[in-house]
């Protein structure tokens, strides 16, 4: 009785532990919020700025047809294939998050990246999307990532660290085309 009593709450708790995983609820973006709005014509044009990693980097101006509020953002596109299938992930940065994201990747270039780390280590920047990027140690150096969908490892785009320098380069370029 005992033993069937554990079992059940055993399934109970995985039950209410896998219910919890798949509720959760992509975290959007103000640009995204913008465009999702009810009861508005929007127009949505992507400007290509590059890709690194093969990891799409585009402006995106949306515009309200009906309100005349404009909005910019970045939008990372990345196609992960299997096997079997292939999946295009998406991730938005606004605006205002762009100096933060350029700030952290000269700082982890300049001061991270000259040190040796004696301890498995991660040092990321998270957008309010879930869009993340930054470096992790492995055998004694620094790689680098970034990750379009905060839930998804499949979103994920490992780069060298020549990569990160031209992905600086690239959200320059795109911070350029926003003004």
């Amino acid at each position: 009785m005992k033993r069937l009593l554990i079992l059940v709450i055993i399934g109970i708790l995985s039950i209410s532990s896998y219910s919890q995983e798949t509720t959760r609820v992509k975290e959007l973006s103000n640009a995204e919020k913008f465009s999702d709005r009810s009861g508005t014509l929007m127009k949505k044009e992507y400007i290509n700025i590059g890709s690194v990693k093969k990891c799409d980097i585009k402006v995106v101006y949306y515009t309200d047809l009906i309100g005349g509020q404009k909005t910019t953002a970045i939008r990372f596109e990345y196609t992960y294939v299997s096997s079997y299938t292939s999946d295009t992930k998406i991730a938005v940065l606004d605006a205002d998050e762009i100096d933060g994201l350029i700030k952290s990747i000269n700082i982890i270039s300049e001061t991270i990246f000259p040190t040796t780390p004696e301890n498995y280590s991660e040092i990321s920047f998270r957008s309010r999307s879930g869009f993340e990027s930054g470096c992790y140690s492995s055998n004694g150096s620094w790689s680098t990532f970034m990750k379009l969908e905060r839930y998804d490892s499949n979103s994920l785009v490992f780069m060298e660290k020549e990569d990160f320098a031209i992905f600086a380069e690239l959200l320059q370029k795109a911070k350029s085309k926003m003004n």
